[in-house]
């Protein structure tokens, strides 16, 4: 029945509309999360995966759908940039289903009692920005007990740490486009929540803190995220030119090529998204 809410062809042409799904789905999630699972003894400790997890399940039917579509138009466009133009709807779509996923778990992150469905996205956090401190860090907000973070990298090592990190997870969604096209969105849904968890961090849950919350991560945020649906898009290619028995090809050779380019565009984009997020973000913020 959800799925039914919005299809490709609409996104497209209104991709802001994603923005709603977005704050549905990942409300929708949260919900089912802390109604049906709190009070189990072993899935409550899991919680935060579960969330993403009903996320990806809600978003697979519109996403795949997507893909297929995105797929289609690839065959007979040539150069990488004519690639990104043909896309750039399906991209701008994704972008604000991203941004709902941001803010509704945001806005769940500030309002709910505990952070036992933020779990696994807190350990994150403090894996990346406190990885002297992780089990205190941990138990700190774990507890909802929240003050300054004290930083314990210099800025080169926060460099170094954030963007082979996104490196790890740009290659995950390659590997997951190339495998299973629809795979993306728990790349998108997960690092949502990862943000989430993030902007509830930094704006000590309060929800009049939020906007600047918002603006704080999505500064890096949106061009990190919009690397990894260029990713998305080149393995997505590829595996169109592999199921059509192209292999081999100059057509194949040509893909290959423009898929390439796209790879390279993503890093080149990742690595400037992780300088904002070391060097330009803590300017204002």
């Amino acid at each position: 029945m959800l799925e039914m809410l919005i299809n490709p062809r609409k996104a497209e042409r209104k991709p802001w509309e994603l923005f709603f799904i977005g704050l549905l789905y990942a409300s929708l999630s949260i919900l089912l999360v802390n109604w049906v699972f709190a009070k189990d003894a072993v899935l409550s400790k899991y919680s935060g995966i579960l969330v993403v997890t009903f996320t990806v399940m809600f978003s697979i039917p519109f996403i795949f759908y997507t893909i297929k579509l995105e797929e289609k138009r690839s065959i007979n466009v040539d150069g990488t940039f004519k690639l990104l133009k043909e896309h750039r709807r399906a991209i701008y779509a994704f972008l604000f289903l991203f941004l709902g996923f941001v803010i509704a778990f945001s806005f769940w992150y500030s309002i709910l009692a505990s952070t036992q469905s933020f779990s696994a996205q807190i350990e994150t956090y403090c894996l990346i920005n406190r990885p002297a401190s992780f089990d205190s860090c941990v138990k700190q907000y774990g507890i909802n007990d929240v003050s300054t973070v004290v930083p314990f990298l210099t800025n080169k090592e926060r460099l170094f740490l954030i963007f082979t990190n996104n490196i790890y997870v740009l290659l995950f969604t390659l590997v997951f486009s190339l495998i299973f096209g629809a795979g993306v969105i728990f790349i998108l849904a997960w690092n949502a929540s990862v943000i989430a968890a993030a902007i509830g961090i930094f704006t000590e849950s309060r929800l009049s803190a939020l906007p600047i919350g918002l603006l704080r991560f999505m500064i890096h945020g949106i061009p990190e995220i919009a690397s990894y649906f260029i990713v998305a898009l080149a393995g997505g290619i590829i595996s169109v030119a592999v199921i059509k028995h192209e292999t081999g090809t100059d057509k194949f050779w040509k893909i290959l090529y423009d898929s390439i380019n796209l790879v390279i565009l993503a890093v080149v984009i990742l690595f400037i998204s992780a300088l904002m997020e070391v060097f330009i973000t803590p300017l204002f913020f």
